[in-house]
């Protein structure tokens, strides 16, 4: 089955932070404080699928303070810091919403996403993802995380099950 295909099922589209919505860098100040730098065009993404009635989550294996207020910033209600095991989270969570795995997408770079991914109905990875994670997606991006990405991933999601014209009518003149 094609990436289009399966796009076209998703009602979830679950994302790791660190190498999906940032470059992977990390930042510290002179007092341990960590920072991160978002894409907005990724945000503005993540925006147009709540719009449409998507669920929107993150699930990332490192716990930090600038995620919770990016995804407060966003107003994304599944927020998973600190997990191990991805898989087991976005499963639960997708019983709780009473979705199937082909109705789940996963955007992921590296070894501790391939489980979730291999699971999902849609697995995506940005050109900046490890190898063997690419060789498991259904489709890499050609942007890099943090640059762009994530709304790449989004926009291919809404073309593939027609939403794209009225995600962005509202912005249109």
């Amino acid at each position: 089955m094609d990436a289009n295909t399966r796009a076209a099922s998703i009602r979830l589209i679950a994302f790791d932070i660190d190498g999906v919505m940032t470059d992977g860098g990390l930042h510290y100040d002179d007092h341990g404080g960590e920072l991160k730098t978002f894409n907005v065009q990724d945000g503005l993404g993540i925006k147009l699928l709540q719009r449409l009635g998507f669920h929107v989550a993150i699930v990332t294996g490192r716990t930090s303070g600038v995620v919770a207020c990016r995804a407060a910033d966003l107003g994304i209600e599944h927020v998973h810091q600190g997990v191990s095991n991805k898989k087991a989270t976005v499963d639960s969570l997708r019983q709780q919403l009473s979705l199937e795995w082909s109705e789940c997408a996963f955007m992921g770079d590296d070894l501790i996403d391939l489980a979730v991914m291999t699971q999902s109905g849609l697995a995506i990875a940005p050109a900046n993802a490890r190898p063997i994670v690419q060789r498991h997606a259904h489709v890499t991006t050609r942007a890099a995380g943090g640059h762009g990405a994530v709304r790449e991933a989004i926009e291919l999601i809404l073309a593939a099950q027609d939403k794209l014209d009225i995600a962005f009518a509202p912005y249109l003149p």
